[in-house]
C-alpha cells in the first residue's frame, strides 16, 4: 500500500497532538489532584456529584434554618425570663398588700411599682430581634404585639401563625413563639360576677365577691350551663341559689346555703366550681344578736345575679380617617349570643361607606377581598350615634357624630376566659389605688381582687413556663437533627471526593507513560520523515 507524504505528516501530527494533550490533561490532574473536572471525563460520577452538590445546598439551609431557631428560642426564652421574675416580685408586692397593718399610702406604693412592672413586662412582650422584628407578633413581624388601647386596656395586635422552617427532609418546626401562645391563653381565675340586683341601691349589708374558678371542670360542665344564677338572702342564716331555669340549686353550694352572722369576716361559699366570698356587714349589737341579726336580713332582702362576665371590646380610631374629631367613646357586647357566633376571633374592622353606613369585615380589610360580617345604619336617640354589629354596639362622639366615608376603626375582642397579665396588673392597681381605710366593703372588695390576681399572676407564669419548655424542646429537636444533617454532609462530601479527587499514584505512573510515549512518537517522526525521495538524490 502506497503511503504518501501528506498522509504520513498528518497521521503523525494527530498522534503527536493527542499524547501532548493526554500528558497536558494528566499533568493537570496530578497538580491538582482532581480529576472530574468536565462531564465528559465521567458522565455517570459527574451526574452523581451534581446530585450530591444540590443536596448539600439543602442541608446548608436546613442547617442556617436550625441556626434561626435556635437564635430564636434563646431571644424568646430571654424575654420570658425576665417577664417571669417580674412576674414573682408582682405577686410578692400584691400579697404583701393583704397585710392587714397596711395603710391606703403603704397599698399605693405598692401598686406605683406595681406600674413600673408592668410597664417592663410590657416593654418585654414588645421585645424584637437583631434585624427589627417584634419577637411575639406571629407572622405580622412588623407590627408592634401589644398596644395601650383608649379605654386603657391592653390587647394583642399579633397573630397565631407559627413561622415553620425545614429542618430536615419532610420535618419542619417553628422558628418563633406567637405572643398569643406565650401570654394570652393564660386563665382568668376570676370570670363570673355578682350583680346586686335588690335593693337598687347597695347598702353595704351583704357583699358577695364574683368569686375566682377553683375547679375548672365543674364550673365548665355545670355553672356554665345553668347561669345566671339568683342569690338571695332572705333571712339571717339560709341563701338560696336558682340557676336560669328557676331550678333550686341551693344544695349544690357548700353548708347547702347555711351561713352566719356573728362577724363580718370572710365566709367561703363553693358552688359549681367557683369559689366565693361573703361578708355580713352589719352593727355591733346585731353582731351579737341572733335575733336582732335575722331581723336586719329579713327587712331588707338581697338579692344578687350570678353570672359569667360577658366579653369586651377594645376599639381605636385609624389616624388616616378624614373626620380627625370623631373617636369611638364606647363599646360594648349587648348580645352575647350573636357575639359568641359571628364576632371575628382575630378582630375586626368597622368601616363607614358614608356618614351613616357601615359595615364589619374580619381583620385585617382588603378591599379586593374582605366580605362584611355584619352591615347596618347608625341608630339611637336623641341622635344616631350608635353602631350595632355583630352582638356589639358602637357608640360615637359627636352630636351627630360626623363620620365620613372610609373612616375605619379597629375593634378586638376579650373574653372573660382568659386575660393577659397586663390587665390582671391594670385591674390591681386600680384596686389598691382605692380608698379602703375605714370602710369594711371596700376593704371585702379588695379583698376579692387580691385573690383573683394571684391566681391570674399564678396562671400567667404557668403558662409562660410551658412557652419556655415548648421552645426549649423544638430547639434539642432541631440541635439533634443539626447533628443528623451534618453527618449527610460528610458523607456526600466524602463520596463525592471519591468521584473528583485523583490518585497520585495511578496519576503519576500514568503521566510518566504518556510522557514516554509523546517522546517515542516524537521520534518516530523525526526517523520516518527522513524516508523520502529526496533524501536519495
Amino acid at each position: 500500500m502506497r503511503i504518501s507524504t501528506t498522509q504520513f505528516y498528518e497521521s503523525s501530527a494527530t498522534n503527536y497532538s493527542r499524547n501532548y494533550a493526554n500528558v497536558t490533561k494528566t499533568g493537570d490532574e496530578v497538580a491538582s489532584q482532581i480529576k472530574l473536572n468536565t462531564a465528559a471525563d465521567d458522565p455517570v460520577g459527574a451526574a452523581r456529584v451534581l446530585q450530591l452538590q444540590q443536596s448539600g445546598t439543602m442541608l446548608n439551609q436546613y442547617k442556617s434554618n436550625i441556626d434561626n431557631i435556635s437564635t430564636g428560642v434563646v431571644q424568646t426564652e430571654t424575654a420570658m425570663t425576665s417577664i417571669t421574675q417580674a412576674l414573682q416580685r408582682a405577686q410578692e408586692l400584691v400579697l404583701g398588700a393583704n397585710d392587714s397593718t397596711f395603710t391606703d399610702k403603704d397599698r399605693q406604693a405598692n401598686a406605683a411599682e406595681l406600674k413600673q412592672l408592668q410597664t417592663q413586662i410590657l416593654g418585654l412582650m414588645n421585645s424584637k430581634d437583631a434585624s427589627g422584628s417584634y419577637l411575639f407578633a406571629g407572622s405580622k413581624s412588623t407590627t408592634q404585639p401589644y398596644v395601650v388601647n383608649p379605654d386603657g386596656t391592653y390587647s394583642y395586635q399579633g397573630d397565631q401563625t407559627r413561622n415553620m422552617l425545614d429542618i430536615g427532609s419532610g420535618i419542619s418546626m417553628a422558628s418563633n413563639t406567637t405572643g398569643w401562645d406565650a401570654f394570652e391563653q393564660a386563665v382568668n381565675t376570676t370570670r363570673t360576677t355578682a350583680t346586686l340586683t335588690s335593693p337598687t341601691t347597695d347598702d353595704g349589708m351583704i357583699s358577695l365577691s364574683g368569686g375566682s374558678v377553683g375547679d375548672t371542670s365543674a364550673f365548665d360542665s355545670k355553672f356554665t350551663t345553668g347561669q345566671p344564677y339568683s342569690v338571695s338572702f332572705t333571712n339571717g342564716s339560709q341563701y338560696t341559689i336558682l340557676d336560669k331555669d328557676g331550678t333550686d340549686v341551693t344544695g349544690e353550694a357548700s353548708s347547702a346555703g347555711k351561713f352566719t352572722t356573728t362577724s363580718g369576716a370572710s365566709q367561703a361559699i363553693t358552688f359549681r366550681g367557683l369559689e366565693m366570698s361573703l361578708n355580713i356587714n352589719l352593727t355591733t349589737a346585731q353582731y351579737g344578736s341572733s335575733t336582732e341579726a335575722d331581723a336586719a336580713m329579713t327587712a331588707s332582702p338581697h338579692t344578687f345575679e350570678l353570672a359569667v362576665s360577658p366579653s369586651t371590646v377594645s376599639t381605636a380610631r385609624l389616624p388616616t380617617n378624614s373626620s380627625a374629631s370623631t373617636v369611638i367613646t364606647s363599646s360594648k357586647v349587648t348580645d352575647q349570643a350573636t357575639f359568641d357566633k359571628t364576632f371575628p376571633n382575630g378582630g375586626a374592622v368597622l368601616r363607614f361607606t358614608d356618614a351613616t353606613t357601615f359595615s364589619l369585615y374580619a381583620a385585617p380589610y382588603d378591599a379586593a377581598t374582605s366580605k362584611p360580617v355584619s352591615t347596618g345604619t347608625l341608630i339611637g336617640s336623641p341622635v344616631a350615634n350608635q353602631a350595632v354589629a355583630a352582638g356589639v354596639t358602637f357608640t360615637f362622639s359627636g352630636t351627630p357624630p360626623s363620620l365620613a366615608s372610609g373612616d375605619q376603626f379597629t375593634a378586638s375582642s376579650s373574653t372573660q376566659q382568659t386575660q393577659n397579665v397586663l390587665n390582671t396588673l391594670s385591674n390591681v392597681i386600680t384596686a389598691l389605688n382605692g380608698k379602703v381605710d375605714g370602710d369594711p366593703v371596700a376593704a371585702q372588695k379588695l379583698q376579692a381582687t387580691l385573690t383573683s390576681t394571684i391566681g391570674n399572676l399564678n396562671s400567667a407564669s404557668s403558662q409562660i413556663s410551658n412557652a419556655i419548655s415548648d421552645g426549649g424542646a423544638r430547639s434539642a429537636t432541631a440541635t439533634d437533627q443539626g447533628v443528623t444533617n451534618q453527618t449527610l454532609i460528610d458523607n456526600g462530601n466524602t463520596e463525592a471526593n471519591t468521584i473528583t479527587a485523583s490518585d497520585p499514584v495511578d496519576a503519576i505512573a500514568r503521566l510518566t507513560l504518556q510522557k514516554t510515549m509523546l517522546q517515542a512518537s516524537q521520534l518516530v517522526f523525526t526517523q520516518l520523515s527522513a524516508l523520502n525521495l529526496f533524501s536519495k538524490l
